[in-house]
């Protein structure tokens, strides 16, 4: 594989640091976009919200990958945290797509993007062509974020919409916080436990992000999942076992909604996805189920 330039916004959170390091382990170049004074080559200063990029960075770029945004963890019921939520994704998106829409050649792009955008949709099979129902916050925000990124598109760049399922690693949210709930003989079903629960091992998600920025053919919509996704009730089960810890507690949907607010929709609703472009993309899941997933995510 001949060594790429990539451009990354976002890198320095928990994903955008694995991804960087994979992608240098990997022979590319990587060029960090930093909202502070950059120090020395490997960062770049920009503002997405003045629209402040280096164009002649992107322009030059073989990919630009888009990861920033601010923490989905937050106080569910505050319109700053939603109105940030919402902005943060958006506004970044749309500077580095027209950036990308400027340049003579315009380098591929690889936009973060969340798999809340299909909303509930019980038990049916999610693959990208599924449609986007409803109106939670989470898949009103992805719909926004995923058109933010049309300038590339309209310009003839190959853009990968990133649909990200919640990553699973013991050293972060949500397994982070769960591993400790469960530890402490806490851990509960949500609801009546049959919604299905999308997620991704971290080294399924990392390898599979390079995998999109090394393969020109791919472009479109991707889901970031494992192969089998479970219940809520399955990946309660299987997390206690992981932990030799019981779980025979029930947090009451009516209770959840109150509580968790606009992110309620998060934990009640259902999304049975697959990564269907993903795999036909000849990408290879690594963990498939949820006891692999964890497996990895706890090791």
């Amino acid at each position: 594989m001949a060594s790429l330039s990539i451009v990354l916004a976002g890198g320095s959170g928990f994903l955008g640091t694995h991804l960087r390091d994979e992608l240098l382990r990997r022979g590319h170049t990587v060029t960090t976009l930093v909202r502070r004074a950059a120090e020395g080559a490997g960062e770049s200063t920009w503002d997405p919200y003045q629209g402040v990029v280096d164009h002649d960075l992107v322009a030059s770029a073989d990919a630009v990958v888009n990861l920033a945004g601010s923490p989905t963890a937050g106080n569910p019921h505050s319109k700053t945290w939603a109105r940030d939520l919402r902005a943060s994704r958006v506004r970044t998106t749309r500077a580095l797509a027209d950036a990308i829409a400027a340049a003579d050649t315009p380098p591929a792009f690889l936009a973060g993007n969340g798999i809340s955008y299909y909303g509930d949709h019980g038990s049916q099979v999610l693959t990208e062509s599924s449609d986007s129902r409803g109106h939670a916050l989470l898949t009103q925000v992805t719909r926004e974020w995923q058109a933010a990124a049309d300038p590339a598109v309209d310009a003839g760049a190959r853009v990968c919409i990133l649909r990200t399922s919640p990553v699973m690693d013991r050293r972060s949210a949500p397994l982070k916080q769960l591993r400790t709930v469960f530890k402490t003989g806490l851990g509960a079903r949500l609801g009546d436990g049959r919604q299905h629960m999308a997620m991704i091992s971290l080294r399924d998600w990392v390898d599979a992000v390079a995998h999109l920025a090394e393969h020109p053919s791919a472009s479109g919509a991707f889901n970031l999942c494992c192969a089998e996704t479970p219940t809520n009730a399955e990946f309660t089960k299987a997390l206690a076992k992981a932990l030799s810890r019981p779980a025979f507690a029930v947090v009451p949907g009516p209770l959840l909604k109150v509580g968790a607010g606009e992110m309620a929709p998060e934990l009640l609703g259902s999304l049975n996805v697959r990564p269907a472009a993903l795999e036909a993309s000849g990408y290879a899941i690594q963990d498939r189920d949820v006891h692999a997933v964890l497996h990895t995510a706890l090791a």
